[in-house]
């Protein structure tokens, strides 16, 4: 099959790294030549934009900032939609969108997925991240070679729609989880604990998250470079709030990081660094929270393996 990919930044440009790695004959489009260039220089080819890339490839992979981008790219793509063709929508986006798009495209005869990925950026340059994919079954079975090439973990989560809702959630946790780093730092070093003793402690007890072991280490190096920014935070736990609110669920925690996002945003600019939302409390209490030993960014250790599917526990299929 051939596979277009639209979408070159800072996570699109590893998902299709790792196809191309592999073998997937691989065409590209990005509105940054820039990206374009160094992709046809190690083997892709390059299209002149969506719609070329609907009407050459048997399958097309979206990876974009926003859902306004993604609808823009597939009013360019819809014509060239026919019987057979694939959408894989892999940017975070709200559930309502996915359906939305998606049902254009299977209107055309295609097929749609949306398949957001989830474990860091530094995983998705080695394809050991983890990837959810909303779909019917049999199109799950005919897209999962790629996405055990992109990502490990591979867990067909449903319908059409399903995989945007639990990407949303889980932004959310990764969110509620650096906020609540960072008061346990800063507290910590006001009352003059040694932070690199007080990572460890962290690290081995029940506060342990992802999150710690990950943006816990540049915020302690400084660098605060996670390649996150504070608008898609606060575009992430935006769509999570709102599938709350569609739901009617009163959530208390939620409005008061979607404000503590928008005064971070207003301090430090849009493009700011997510982990930095501790400067916030850094200006508040005049402490420095960094210490020596930790990475100024975050890499994968582990090895490039095959991926497989994850099997929910307690699910049919489980049982089979």
């Amino acid at each position: 099959m051939k596979v277009g990919f639209i979408g070159l930044g800072n996570v699109g440009h590893k998902l299709s790294g790792s196809l191309l790695r592999n073998g997937v004959d691989l065409t590209v489009h990005d509105l940054n030549p820039d990206l374009v260039d160094a992709f046809v220089a190690k083997g892709a080819k390059r299209a002149e934009g969506p719609a070329q890339l609907m009407r050459d490839c048997d399958a097309v992979i979206t990876c974009l900032p926003s859902p306004a981008a993604s609808d823009a790219v597939m009013q360019e793509m819809l014509p060239e939609v026919t019987t057979g063709k694939i959408w894989m929508e892999m940017s975070t986006t709200d559930e309502a969108e996915a359906k939305r798009l998606g049902a254009m495209v299977i209107e055309r005869g295609g097929a749609a997925v949306d398949c957001p990925v989830s474990g860091g950026c530094h995983r998705a340059d080695t394809g050991n991240i983890s990837i959810f994919a909303g779909c019917d079954r049999a199109t799950f079975e005919r897209i999962l070679p790629f996405l055990t090439t992109m990502g490990r973990r591979i867990l067909h989560t449903g319908d059409l729609g399903s995989a945007s809702v639990l990407k949303v959630l889980t932004n959310y946790l990764a969110t509620v989880h650096l906020a609540a780093n960072a008061e346990a730092l800063v507290t910590a070093a006001a009352a003059g604990m040694d932070l690199n003793t007080t990572y460890e402690a962290i690290k081995i007890s029940s506060g342990n998250s992802f999150s710690h072991v990950t943006e816990s280490q540049v915020i302690l190096n400084g660098s605060r470079d996670i390649s996150f920014t504070m608008d898609l935070v606060k575009k992430d736990i935006g769509l999570f709030q709102e599938i709350a609110d569609r739901n009617n669920v009163p959530l208390e925690i939620s409005p008061l990081l979607i404000d503590m996002f928008d005064d971070g945003i207003k301090r430090y600019g849009d493009r700011e660094l997510s982990p930095n939302i501790i400067k916030r409390l850094e200006e508040a209490t005049g402490l420095d929270i960094r210490a020596p030993g930790f990475p100024p960014e975050m890499t994968d250790d582990e090895p490039e393996e095959p991926g497989y599917e994850v099997i929910p526990q307690g699910s049919a299929r489980a049982a089979e």
